[in-house]
């Protein structure tokens, strides 16, 4: 039997030590699906059909945005906590000195919160189609390329707050500071489709304002704008490559 390579070893681990922290899996893995449930059911005006939505209803375009809170709660609050605490205890550092390449650690991560807020934003297409009967995405394919463009962009920022946190509590004070902007971006408290015309092209031009007008258009049967595509694409490069360099080991 062949021995696993150290990448494949450290994403098992860091697999396992994901799945000890029941606050990260909660607020991860079925906080959004929670929030889509109170909505609907506790906000009868959210399951009837509003004109100016087109026709819609509220929890329609509600599935959008709670699969962008899974990946704002993956990507802001739970990832830069544990890769700065990685760095400040001197764990990144004394990887160096192994045949375990920090990097491994890094991508382990990538992959674990990744996974999760697809997994998590399968969960909420799937209760919100058998509790309040909303329609599966009608464009299939330009819903996963926004929903991957939009895990890449969530993650990207993740990793621009960690590059920026010299330790674990300065990772959680940025991400919180982040994180109250990129929910109202997101639509978590307004829907960026009943937001004032102007407003909402301010939004388009931000990570989750970009990614909640091009999963709402596939999820509607269209294909996602380019123009929002694009955003998102930009956004990853940009905030990609500030990570690579602001980030440190140690």
């Amino acid at each position: 039997m062949s021995t696993p390579s150290p990448a494949v070893t450290v994403l098992r681990t860091e697999a396992r030590l994901f799945g000890r922290e029941p606050g990260a899996l909660f607020w991860v893995m079925l906080s959004p699906t929670l929030l889509l449930v109170i909505l609907g059911g506790l906000v009868p005006s959210f399951r009837e059909v509003s004109g100016d939505l087109g026709g819609r209803r509220v929890i329609d375009v509600y599935v959008p945005v709670a699969v962008l809170f899974a990946l704002i709660m993956a990507g802001i609050q739970a990832m830069p906590p544990v890769l700065s605490g990685y760095r400040e205890r001197g764990i990144l550092r004394r990887m160096s000195t192994t045949p375990v390449r920090p990097g491994a650690l890094l991508t382990a991560q990538f992959a674990l919160h990744a996974a999760a807020s697809l997994v998590s934003s399968a969960l909420v297409i799937a209760v919100g189609r058998i509790a309040f009967d909303v329609a599966l995405p009608e464009n299939l394919a330009g819903y996963l390329l926004a929903l991957l463009l939009a895990v890449a962009c969530g993650l990207a920022l993740g990793s621009a707050v960690c590059a920026v946190s010299r330790t674990q509590k300065i990772a959680t004070a940025v991400g919180s500071a982040v994180f109250f902007p990129t929910m109202f971006t997101a639509g978590v408290w307004v829907p960026v489709q009943a937001m004032p015309d102007t407003l909402q092209r301010i939004v388009g031009l931000t990570p989750l304002g970009a990614a909640s007008e091009a999963l709402d258009s596939a999820a509607s049967g269209d294909w996602p704008g380019w123009a929002a595509l694009g955003v998102m694409a930009l956004w990853t490069v940009l905030l990609t490559g500030a990570s690579v360099r602001w980030f440190r080991w140690e």
